[in-house]
Order: structure tokens, then C-alpha cells, then sequence
């Protein structure tokens, strides 16, 4: 049974009543000038009192748990679940801020603005899940709206030959999921994720190649919304072929879905069925940040740069997955990581989505002079490329050295943990060449024009907003970390009954 005053429930209530009335209001409201700025202010609303909820419910002093797996209904009230959902709200708020101007001369509003708040559920409800068949109707929620949204500009053939390559393996990814739950079913009679890992961590030594069947296709089906090689194939074409505001969502959102449904399952499940399983995830994850970076080097389009970026990003992320058994901070690194990342890239595209709205530029060209003509967007896209490169005191650089730092402790017991450390050390140099390639256009290289460009007031709220995150928890990052560490489950191993 669900309880309707859980923090997912009304959640659920707030964001699903004005999702479904906007629609409404739309066929009421006769005047279309407004129409934009109505929604948009509806819909951020509904956002705050959403984020509202779940900040009262994690300091309201009641005990919550880290990381529940309870086996009492489908989803549970955590921390974790409550980490994850500031995380998506913070990205959904920017995002659907930067919309106001990004929207204003286009039309179907109503539907945008609905589809956001539509795919916020979903991924609020993925963090929450503790139940197979919850997680896959909080998938879908979460990523068919996405589907609609990346094929927004209908006008653009290149948005919509986007569109169909993220739904194809978007549908390709959900089919591999349910055949993963399916065998993970049938092995274990039951879809509740803590009962199905407990029964694992029993199976006979027969089956047990099933059970890592079903993991490894847990996988290859969450790797994709998570942009890990090698199934990152869609991840560019579609962050720059999608409207940038929806790229944003994208990047920095549902991205981050990908990594909460992976801890639930995949971690603990791989330790449940006793298998040496971090080194594989180390291997992934020095391809995805050496493929990532490599990948940005080659464009000249700043989306593709930033979609490439986001691909070396959850490389990074991925470090602390694979040491976790080994190093105690391994997933507060990453959940660290997670919730920086999400307004270090929220600002770098939304960056690129003033200039697009301002001079209609896509191209590094395009970024020539753009410290005079648009000098708000530049420094924000700056100290957010310096931010995600690990660049001191911006708060990138500290949830990278946590992330490092728990990979060379790790060596204590394995032998491959100190290399996993130099693979992102030096990948993180690496980066600095397109970042720095951005920032050279921008101040150094002089443009056709210097004419001085009006930034738009919402996206340069929601640029300062992010400008102020990355620089405060850059010099205070205790309180992001703090709340990384309660919603951590902490020593993995514990919470499964290991063969």
C-alpha cells in the first residue's frame, strides 16, 4: 500500500494535478501573448512547492533511512530518493526558467511545459522505487515525454531525425530492462527489489549465470539514459538536435535517473551474486571518460561538445560505483558528483541557450567576442566549463578529488584502484583542451561584430542562480557533502545477505 503523505506521494499530487491542468487552463486562455509566461509561471510553482516538500520532509527530524530496500509496497521514503529529487527539481526549475525566453516565439506551450513536469515525475519516482515494476512505469513516465519534447522544433529536420534515433534506443533500452526484470522474475518469484536481491544472493550455483545475465542486461539498458560506453551512440545527436533547453533536461536530469536506478539495482545486485564486478565497471568506466573526451575534442558545434562532455561525466560518476566496495566514500563521491553536475551542466547548456535565443549560433564561430557582446552568459559558461573540468575552488573540483581520492584508497585492496584515479586525473587534463577552446573564443578571438546583445532577464536568473552554486559550494561544499554521506547506504555489502 502506498501512503498518500509520503514525500514521493505528494510529490506525485502537486506535479501530476498541474500537468494535467495546464492543458486546461490552455483551452480556456484566449490570450496567446500570454500564454508562455502563464505556464512557465505555473509550472516553476508547482516545481518550488514540489522541492519544498521534499527539503521539509529530510530536515523535518523525523529518522529517515539512507537507503531503504524495504519490502512494504513499491516505492519507500528516503534520503536517497530525496537526494536524487532536489537534484531533479533543481534541473527541472532551470530548466523550465530558461524556457520563458527560450519558448517565447514558439508555440504549443501548454504541451511543453506539461511534458516537463510529466518526465519530473518519473524521475523523482525512479529514486524512490523499490519495486521492479514501479521502477519500469517510472521509467517510461520519465522518458516518453522526453521523446516528444527532443522532437519539439517539428520545423528542424535535424531535431526530428534526433528524435527518432533517442526513440529507437529509448525503446531498444525499456525492452532490454523488462526482459532483465523478466528473468530476475522468474528466478526469484517475486518484483520487490530487496526480496528479488536477497533470493539472488541465494541462487543455486547453476542459475547463478542467469542472475548475471539479467544484471548485465540491467546494464546495458540503465547505461544508456546513464551515456556510458558504448551505449552512448544517441547521447550527441541528440542533446544538440533537441531544443537546448531540453538538452539541459536531458544532460543534467534524466542522466542522472539512469545512476539512481543503478544504485538500487545493479551494485547491489552484482553483490549479492558474489562476482568481481568492480573491475568491470571500472574498465566502463575509463572507456566512457577516455571515448567522452576524445569525442568533444573533434566537434565544432558547442552542444555536441557539451553532449560528448556530459558522456566523459559519467565516467567520472562511475568511478565511485567501482570502488565502493572498497574505499567508504566511494558512493558519497559519486552522489556528490551527481548533485554538482546537475547545475554545473544545467549552466554550461543553458549558457549555450542564451546565445542561441540572442545570435542564433551553434558553432564555436559563433562564440568569437562573446565575452563583450554577451558578457553575463560568458562568465557563467566560463566558471561552469572550469567547474566540470575540476578547476579549484569551483565546486566540480571537489567532488572530483573525492571521487579520485576514494579510487587511490581503494588501493589498499585492490590493485587497480590507483590507476583508476590517474585514468580520471588525466582524462580531466584532457578536457581542459575543449573547455579551454570555448573559453579562448570567447575573450580572445574577436568576432564579426561587437555589438553589445541584450541577455534575457529569465535566462540570466537562472544563469547567476548557477553562477552562485558552483562558486559558493565551491569555497563551502560541507553541506552538499553532508547530505551525499546521509543519503549514501554506506558499506554496500551489508545490505545484501552475500553467498
Amino acid at each position: 500500500m502506498v501512503d498518500i503523505f509520503s514525500t514521493p506521494s505528494l510529490v506525485t499530487i502537486v506535479l501530476g494535478t498541474v500537468a494535467l491542468l495546464i492543458p486546461v487552463i490552455d483551452a480556456l486562455n484566449k490570450e496567446k501573448s500570454s500564454k508562455n509566461k502563464v505556464y512557465s509561471g505555473i509550472a516553476f510553482g508547482s516545481l518550488v512547492l514540489a522541492l519544498v516538500i521534499v527539503i521539509a520532509r529530510i530536515v523535518s527530524g523525523e529518522t529517515l533511512p539512507a537507503l531503504s530496500l524495504s519490502s512494504d509496497g513499491v516505492i519507500t521514503d528516503d534520503v536517497f530518493g530525496g537526494f536524487f529529487s532536489i537534484a531533479f527539481l533543481i534541473v527541472s526549475i532551470m530548466v523550465t526558467v530558461s524556457s520563458w525566453s527560450y519558448m517565447k516565439n514558439k508555440s504549443n506551450h501548454a504541451a511543453y511545459y506539461s511534458l516537463i513536469l510529466l518526465s519530473s515525475i518519473g524521475m523523482i519516482l525512479i529514486g524512490y522505487s523499490t519495486d521492479f515494476v514501479m521502477l519500469l512505469v517510472s521509467w517510461e513516465l520519465m522518458s516518453i515525454p522526453t521523446y516528444a519534447l527532443a522532437a519539439f522544433s517539428k520545423k528542424d529536420p535535424i531535431s526530428n531525425e534526433s528524435a527518432v534515433k533517442y526513440f529507437l534506443f529509448g525503446a531498444l533500452s525499456t525492452s532490454i530492462i523488462i526482459l532483465a526484470m523478466g528473468i530476475v522474475y522468474g528466478l526469484t518469484g517475486t518484483t520487490n527489489i530487496y526480496d528479488s536481491i536477497v533470493a539472488l544472493s541465494e541462487l543455486k550455483t547453476e542459475l547463478i549465470p542467469f542472475g548475471l545475465l539479467a544484471v548485465g542486461l540491467f546494464v546495458a539498458g540503465f547505461g544508456f539514459k546513464m551515456g556510458l560506453v558504448p551505449f552512448h551512440m544517441w547521447l550527441p545527436d541528440t542533446y544538440s538536435g533537441a531544443p537546448t533547453t531540453v538538452g539541459t533536461l536531458l544532460a543534467a536530469g534524466t542522466k542522472k535517473a539512469g545512476f539512481a536506478a543503478a544504485i538500487r539495482v545493479i551494485v547491489i545486485g552484482l553483490i549479492a551474486l558474489n562476482v568481481q564486478w568492480a573491475f568491470v565497471l571500472a574498465i566502463i568506466a575509463i572507456f566512457t571518460m577516455t571515448i567522452g573526451n576524445l569525442g568533444a575534442l573533434t566537434q565544432r558545434s558547442v552542444p555536441r561538445i557539451l553532449a560528448y562532455s556530459s558522456v566523459a561525466q559519467a565516467g567520472y560518476i562511475l568511478i565511485g560505483l567501482a570502488v565502493a566496495p572498497f574505499a567508504a566514500q566511494g558512493i558519497d563521491a559519486s552522489l556528490f558528483h551527481v548533485m554538482n553536475h546537475a547545475v554545473m551542466k544545467s549552466g554550461a547548456f543553458i549558457a549555450a541557450a542564451a546565445v542561441i535565443v540572442v545570435i542564433s549560433g551553434y558553432t564555436l564561430d559563433k562564440y568569437k567576442g562573446l565575452g563583450y557582446r554577451m558578457p553575463i552568459t560568458a562568465i557563467v559558461m566560463t566558471i561552469s566549463l572550469l567547474a566540470l573540468a575540476g578547476i579549484p575552488p569551483l565546486n566540480g573540483f571537489w567532488s572530483k578529488l573525492l571521487l579520485f581520492g576514494s579510487a587511490i584508497d581503494s588501493g589498499q585492496l585492490i590493485w587497480w584502484g590507483p590507476y583508476l584515479a590517474i585514468a580520471g586525473i588525466l582524462n580531466s587534463a584532457l578536457s581542459l583542451g575543449y573547455y579551454a577552446l570555448i573559453i579562448r573564443k570567447m575573450y580572445l578571438d574577436e568576432g564579426e561584430n561587437r555589438v553589445r546583445q541584450k541577455e534575457p532577464k529569465s535566462l540570466v536568473a537562472v544563469l547567476i542562480f548557477a553562477l552562485g552554486f558552483m562558486v559558493i559550494f565551491g569555497i563551502w561544499y560541507g553541506p552538499i557533502l553532508d547530505f551525499a554521506s546521509m543519503a549514501s547506504p554506506g558499506d554496500l555489502t551489508q545490505l545484501v545477505p552475500v553467498r
